[in-house]
């Protein structure tokens, strides 16, 4: 797979408020010729420049087979993140490389039940999934997404869930920590619905879970208690990496560095990692 391995210019050609802190980039390359050569998997990632400010990893929040353009969906964390937020508007430039990183085992989920379960800004990474299987839904069984946030409005995608909803092939799970006055959905933490609501068939089903690492740490449990097999569970550890090239020395989890051999993971692979994250 082609990589940009030095900025090319990007334009932001919308952006969309998700949250208070989210906000979505919607990237077109400023030269179209490489609108087609650009190619990625879901479950990678870019690094994406803002000239004066620094440069930060986000995975690509939407699938290759929505032509045209790329998403990465960007929360307000730090003080590149803030910039980007702040002086970034429709119409400006920034810098993308990459793609960089693996991909989710496309080939292994083909034919399965696909359970996919997220947290705030964790369900970026799976957005890009779960457009290419809905994009290829033939080739998948039963489709569930849980996904749940701090509020209501620290939903990401409010206008897409509602698109997923009201496809029949799909089946929506939404909760939120706390009951709000208007809130219809389920009330409580990820673990707990997926144990109370989901009940989800674990023969011949895979799960792709991202989100907080509270979440992640016990959603995995849960998963455990339900009976699914490490080797089913796989997650995305974006949040580690850096450089891109596995250079800098800031991802690394023992030997393994997750720019070159992630950000994609089985859960049974990182139980064989030091418990360094």
């Amino acid at each position: 797979m082609e990589q940009l391995l030095v900025p090319t210019i990007c334009t932001v050609d919308q952006l969309i408020e998700e949250t208070p802190d989210v906000r979505t980039y919607r990237l077109k390359f400023k030269d179209d010729s490489l609108t087609d050569s650009f190619k990625w998997l879901p479950g990678q990632f870019v690094e994406f420049s803002l000239l004066g400010s620094g440069e930060c990893t986000f995975c690509i929040a939407s699938s290759a087979t929505r032509k045209g353009y790329f998403d990465c969906s960007i929360k307000r964390a730090g003080i590149v993140t803030a910039d980007i937020h702040n002086e970034l508007d429709e119409g400006d430039e920034v810098g993308i490389r990459g793609p960089y990183g693996n991909w989710f085992p496309l080939e292994e989920l083909k034919g399965k039940n696909l359970l996919f379960i997220g947290g705030g800004i964790g369900l970026a990474p799976l957005r890009s999934l779960i457009q290419y299987a809905i994009d290829t839904r033939n080739e998948y069984k039963d489709f569930t997404i849980l996904y749940g946030a701090r509020t209501s409005a620290d939903i990401c995608y409010k206008e897409e869930i509602e698109e997923w909803k009201n496809n029949e092939s799909l089946k929506v799970i939404l909760t939120i920590d706390k009951a709000e006055e208007k809130w219809k959905e389920h009330v409580g933490v990820v673990p707990k619905i997926l144990e109370e609501k989901v009940n989800p068939v674990v023969e011949n089903t895979k799960v792709i879970t991202c989100g907080p690492p509270i979440m992640i740490k016990y959603t995995l449990m849960s998963l455990d208690k339900l009976g699914f097999a490490p080797k089913d569970v796989v997650t995305t550890l974006e949040m580690k990496m850096q450089c891109g090239f596995g250079k800098c020395g800031r991802c690394n989890i023992g030997s393994t560095y997750v720019c070159k051999d992630g950000p994609v993971f089985t859960y049974e692979e990182l139980q064989k990692l030091p418990d360094e994250f």
